[in-house]
């Protein structure tokens, strides 16, 4: 994913899965549950299950993230809740 500065993926959760987050370029802030964690390029983080994550590139640069998650849910759309309305 690529992600605009000053631009944010909405808060949400996975029911279902972890989610391992690799950050390529760039820099974001994760925020887990209200709490917020820095990301600089080629840093990852994992994401456990249930926990609500937002992230917001505040880099002056496009950020470049990988996404991964597991295990799938049963049916893709249970696999995200979105916990607020996207920008």
């Amino acid at each position: 994913m690529r992600i605009a500065p000053g631009e944010k993926v909405a808060e949400h959760d996975h029911p279902y899965s972890e989610e391992f987050i690799f950050l390529a370029s760039g820099e974001l802030r994760v925020d887990l549950d209200g709490e917020p964690v820095s990301l600089s390029a080629e840093q990852s983080l994992l994401v456990p299950r249930n926990v609500r994550h937002r992230l917001t590139n505040v880099g002056e640069t496009e950020a470049l993230a990988v996404f991964q998650l597991s295990p799938l849910a049963p049916r893709p759309e249970l696999g995200h809740e979105d916990t607020e309305e996207g920008p």
